[in-house]
């Protein structure tokens, strides 16, 4: 079982968050336990001060150290990246990091525990980056309010590579960015809807004929879309 624990300032917004589909029946069936945790519960003041002013000046408010240390040493064990076993991952969600990316899912999901830091404000005290993470990762080029939207996508394309999460075996083989392409059209019944119908080939039952359809269409779609996974 793959065990995810997210440290967040709002544990409250993971509330019904994995309540549907894939991820639910996932949890259900014992495949991933998923737990958000109160970054306030690892303050020592009575205040529960879970950030600070920026040192050197400027706008907003940074996450200090001593409670994200803290939290990851209770969960983890571990309070150094050096000590942290290879199959635990932290994971600092931030508009910093290295870009989440299929294959990264996919190293995620062969974790036993991966730990997930939800930044706020202008972010996270940089101590945190340089000595205990991981892994510092982003959803993509745009900032978010926080890292709990992140959270919650990492984990939804984590848990569907998790053996048996899916209905089929082979379902995420075939997905966008698996082999370095977009996935290929889908069509479903009617055959004709407002004079656009449904390629040929795909109602013909030649399967060796449909699997070169989909490859040249899969081709297609990426040039069109996303070229610069051709360049890669």
């Amino acid at each position: 079982m793959l065990r995810v624990d997210i440290i967040t300032i709002f544990p409250d917004y993971f509330r019904e968050a994995f309540d549907y589909g894939i991820v639910r029946r996932a949890r259900a069936a014992g495949l991933v336990n998923i737990q958000a945790h109160d970054l306030r519960s690892w303050t020592s003041d009575r205040h529960h001060v879970v950030d600070d002013r920026p040192f050197g000046g400027g706008d907003g408010m940074v996450l200090k150290p001593e409670p994200i240390f803290a939290a990851v040493e209770s969960l983890a064990g571990a309070n150094r990246r050096e000590q942290i076993p290879a199959d635990k991952r932290v994971v600092l969600l931030s508009p910093q990091g290295k870009q989440f990316t299929q294959s990264l899912a996919a190293e995620f999901a062969l974790c036993e525990q991966l730990i997930l830091i939800c930044g706020r404000y202008e972010g996270v005290d940089e101590r945190v980056a340089e000595a205990l993470v991981t892994d510092e990762v982003s959803i993509g080029d745009y900032v978010l309010s926080g890292g709990e939207p992140a959270a919650a996508v990492v984990i939804d394309a984590i848990v569907r590579l998790l053996p048996g999460a899916l209905g089929s075996a082979t379902s995420a083989t075939y997905e966008s960015f698996s082999d370095g392409l977009l996935d290929y059209p889908h069509y479903t019944r009617p055959p004709k809807f407002e004079e656009m119908e449904v390629p040929d080939v795909l109602l013909t039952g030649n399967h060796a004929e449909i699997a070169r359809w989909r490859e040249q269409a899969a081709g297609e779609k990426t040039k069109r879309n996303r070229p610069d996974l051709l360049k890669d």
